[in-house]
């Protein structure tokens, strides 16, 4: 028996472990399903930040791609990666590469960009065999759980993003721009409020200065909204930044993050950080066929490290502008 939008509201379930959960209806078309009951699912993703729905039997790239379609208003292209992933069809893409025995810390997607997805979707077409979810936190909450002096200091300064766009490692320049036509590189920066210069090696070094506090252009609520954390020399690998800094040197990382002011964030700050998202983090390990909604801007989300094979896609949709959620800290939208 099909669920209305009504009785959909009623029969997500809540977990303190977990993200609110959803059953779709057995042997449901998950494109008719998704269409069906799209308000309702925005509705519980706006009370609660996010929503899991199982059952949903998701098993292709297209089919998950119809699906976010139907859920969203537009989705936007993926710009500025931070590493290379797949793209299946603009704004859907396969996970970020990352190493599958490291976790990818909690954060928010493009948070570095003028223009950011505000909402995220997640089509889980092969769970792995062990580990591999998508944990999330409530960016309000992160807030309200770092200290007070922290978040001043990020409000009034705003937070630094560092890359140095390597052939080698991380995104390339074509991968993150799209082109390695240098005027079109450097109208896209100009355009997006970055800092660029090119290296006497060939290799593009730029810095953004971005907002670390957001209100959430509908509650109005103050959120936490950065990759400060996750794009910081210290949440690597020890001695994977050590070969990192060997070989380019302490100022050419891949990525660095840093106070609005350029002073360093140091390790006891990106453990602060990580430590506000563990206290309030939710996970539900994957089952094929899985759908996650994400809300960007209230919701970080992240990845356990796993064992066999994972296939996640993720799409990007409904973008939001920089300037419509009260950035702080005396940030360039250019």
């Amino acid at each position: 028996m099909s669920l209305s939008s009504a009785t959909l509201l009623h029969a997500v379930t809540q977990s303190p472990d977990g993200p609110p959960l959803l059953h779709a209806d057995a042997g449901a078309d998950p494109v008719g399903w998704a269409d069906r009951h799209r308000t309702a699912l925005r509705a519980v993703v706006a009370e609660h930040g996010c929503i899991l729905v199982r059952g949903l039997g998701l098993a292709d790239p297209a089919g998950a791609e119809t699906v976010f379609r139907r859920l969203t208003d537009s989705l936007m292209a993926d710009r500025e990666p931070f590493a290379p992933r797949r793209t299946y069809a603009e704004g859907v893409y396969s996970a970020t590469k990352w190493p599958t025995d490291q976790p990818m810390c909690l954060h928010h997607e493009s948070s570095y960009a003028l223009d950011f997805p505000g909402l995220l979707l997640f089509a889980c077409l092969d769970a792995p065999t062990e580990g591999g979810a998508t944990p999330v936190a409530d960016a309000e909450a992160v807030l309200t759980s770092l200290p007070t002096t922290l978040v001043d200091r990020f409000e009034r300064e705003g937070w630094l993003l560092t890359r140095t766009y390597h052939e080698e490692i991380g995104a390339s320049v074509a991968e993150a721009f799209g082109t390695e036509d240098r005027g079109i590189v450097e109208r896209y920066c100009r355009a997006q409020g970055i800092d660029f210069a090119w290296q006497s090696d060939g290799s593009l070094h730029t810095r953004q200065h971005r907002a670390a506090v957001l209100r959430h252009p509908v509650t109005g609520r103050r959120c936490w909204f950065n990759q400060i954390a996750f794009l910081n020399e210290w949440t690597m690998e020890p001695e994977v930044r050590e070969y990192l800094i060997d070989v380019y040197g302490a100022d050419a990382l891949p990525f660095n993050t840093r106070f609005g002011n350029g002073d360093p964030v140091d390790a006891d700050i990106v453990s602060a950080i990580n430590g506000a998202y563990d206290e309030h983090v939710r996970r539900t390990p994957w089952r094929s066929g899985d759908l996650l909604l994400v809300d960007n801007i209230r919701t970080a989300h992240g990845r356990d490290p796993f064992e066999g094979p994972r296939e996640v896609l993720a799409g990007l949709g409904d973008p939001v502008r920089l300037t419509d959620c009260a950035p702080t800290g005396g940030v360039r939208a250019a």
